[in-house]
């Protein structure tokens, strides 16, 4: 089933350089997420803090949560390799860890935390639905883009025994393409120079063993959660528009779509697909919050929507 959807009407200015308005007269959404009465045009106030008191995406500061995370990136920049990468796609392409629904993976998802991420500790269903949620409010026609919210996350399950117990490094944390040289907009770009592909010839130009526009499909992006889950949707018949499809691989491809490296490798189907990740990624980023959602409240809507859009059970 194709389904055809407008492309969003404001998109472009980075939600760290909207001006922010005073949280007053707020209002509280149907998930219990806190929201001001006042909206910029664009229907979207990002805050200035994360939930620890720090600015978002800061991997600088001084503390224990930002220690953490730096030793993350050491360890996922020395170790996602090009091999590394077409392995893992080859194992979980076979779907043989389990069988089970979509909200029963969102209930596993309970038992993650994201190590990569600096800005939020809280379990990482609470995340999925603060997403889901104010992209409902701002964005009600478009169903689908709350789904892909609800399921974007979903391949954490990863670092899970039962589907292979991957390191954190192979499941969280922002991705890259492998196969031409690592752009400085990485996050801890230094620690590349311990990775074997830094002494391949082939890999260490601008478009390495790939040709310009060549299409982001057709590039080998660091391995996680966000292409498992990609594949788990797409083979299991999902029916998610592919822009859909597109947030769910690539949102964690900050580099891309945050300081626009590597947008030269794209084509003209990506770049579409890339207005709704700009949209998309607001929300992701910015509604992690302590304020968490009432699960049993908004389940029955996100049922309905998975019932629509997924089959029954699909094979992880």
């Amino acid at each position: 089933m194709t389904i055809l959807i407008d492309q969003p009407e404001l998109i472009g200015s980075r939600a760290e350089d909207q001006n922010l308005q005073e949280q007053t007269n707020e209002l509280v959404l149907d998930g219990g997420f806190v929201v001001p009465k006042t909206m910029p045009n664009d229907g979207f106030v990002a805050p200035e803090i994360n939930s620890f008191g720090k600015t978002f995406r800061d991997y600088n500061a001084e503390c224990e949560r930002q220690k953490s995370v730096e030793e993350f990136y050491r360890l996922q920049h020395i170790n996602q390799t090009y091999d590394f990468v077409k392995k893992m796609r080859e194992e979980y392409a076979k779907l043989d860890k389990a069988e089970m629904s979509i909200w029963e993976c969102c209930e596993l998802l309970n038992e993650v935390v994201d190590e990569s991420d600096p800005d939020l500790d809280e379990p990482q269903i609470q995340h999925l639905l603060q997403s889901a949620e104010a992209i409902r409010k701002d964005y009600p026609d478009e169903d689908w883009l709350h789904l892909t919210a609800l399921i974007h996350d979903l391949g954490k399950v990863l670092t899970l025994p039962k589907f292979g117990g991957l390191p954190q490094w192979a499941v969280v944390g922002d991705t890259f393409p492998l196969g031409c040289a690592f752009d400085e907009s990485n996050v801890h770009h230094k620690y590349f120079k311990e990775n074997p592909d830094s002494n391949n010839p082939a890999y260490n130009t601008k478009n390495g063993i790939y040709t310009e526009g060549c299409g982001l499909d057709n590039v080998m992006i660091s391995w996680g959660h966000d292409d498992y889950m990609y594949l788990v949707a797409k083979e299991n018949g999902t029916t998610l528009p592919s822009a859909g499809l597109f947030i769910v691989r690539y949102h964690s491809f900050y580099p891309l779509h945050k300081e626009g490296a590597y947008a030269h490798l794209m084509n003209e189907e990506d770049k579409e697909n890339l207005k709704w990740l700009q949209v998309f990624n607001k929300y992701d980023l910015y509604s992690k919050s302590k304020v968490l959602v009432d699960v049993e409240k908004v389940k029955p809507y996100y049922l309905s929507l998975i019932e629509k859009y997924f089959p029954a059970k699909l094979r992880w």
